[in-house]
C-alpha cells in the first residue's frame, strides 16, 4: 500500500515545478493518511522533497547559475501558500512587514500576519515560524493591491510621526508600483495619518 502511494505522490509531484510548496492534504485521496504519512517521509529521504513543516513539505530548486544549492522559500512564501491553500487573506505585521518592503534590515525569526482566516503558530526549521492572527478588522485585509496592503501595515507598525525620509523615500518607490485604479481605492482603507504621510509623499 505505502509502495503504490508513494509512487502516486511521486508521480503528481513530478508534474510540480521546481520551487513548488505543497501539503500533505494535497495528496489525501492517494491513499490512507499512514501510508501517505511514511510516503512523504521516504520522498523526503530520497531528497524527492524537502520537509518545512508539519504537513508542509517543497519542492526543491535549485540555484544553476551561481552553484549556491538549494534555494529555501521565505517564510512570506509559505505564508502565502498556507492562505492560497485555506482561502484566507493575510497581511504582514510588525518587523517582518518593515522587512519585506526593505524599510528594516532586522530579519525577525517569526513572520506575524493579520488573517481572516484561523490562528494558529506554525514551526519552520530551528527557532523560526510563522504566526496568524485573527483579526475582525477586516477593513485591513480588504484592500486590492496586496503592496498597497503591506505598505499600510508597515506604516502603521512604524508609527504616526515616526517615519523617517530614508523609509519615505523607499515607500514612494513601492507606490510607484501600485496600479493606480488600487492605489485610489485602497488609500480609503487607510487610517487619517497613514492617508495624509502616502498623500505627501
Amino acid at each position: 500500500m505505502v509502495d503504490s502511494t508513494a509512487k502516486r505522490i511521486e508521480t503528481a509531484i513530478a508534474s510540480e515545478p521546481e520551487g513548488k510548496i505543497v501539503f500533505s492534504t494535497d495528496y489525501a485521496e492517494l491513499g490512507t493518511p499512514e501510508a501517505i504519512k511514511k510516503s512523504l517521509i521516504r520522498l523526503c529521504e530520497r531528497n524527492v522533497i524537502v520537509r518545512l513543516a508539519h504537513g508542509i513539505y517543497y519542492k526543491p530548486k535549485f540555484d544553476k547559475e551561481l552553484g549556491l544549492g538549494m534555494l529555501l522559500p521565505s517564510l512570506d512564501d509559505i505564508a502565502q501558500a498556507i492562505a492560497k491553500r485555506d482561502h484566507s487573506r493575510i497581511v504582514p505585521t510588525g518587523d517582518y512587514a518593515l522587512n519585506s518592503l526593505g524599510l528594516s534590515t532586522q530579519v525577525p525569526a517569526n513572520a506575524v500576519y493579520l488573517t481572516d482566516g484561523s490562528p494558529r503558530r506554525i514551526s519552520v526549521g530551528k527557532g523560526h515560524g510563522i504566526m496568524f492572527k485573527h483579526t475582525s478588522e477586516l477593513k485591513a485585509l480588504s484592500f486590492r493591491s496586496d503592496l498597497m496592503m503591506r505598505i499600510v501595515s508597515a506604516m502603521r507598525a512604524i508609527g504616526e510621526g515616526k517615519i523617517t525620509d530614508e523609509q519615505k523615500r523607499i515607500l514612494k518607490e513601492h507606490i510607484n508600483n501600485v496600479a493606480e485604479g488600487d492605489y485610489n481605492e485602497d488609500i480609503k482603507l487607510a487610517p487619517a495619518w497613514v492617508r495624509k504621510e502616502l498623500i505627501a509623499l
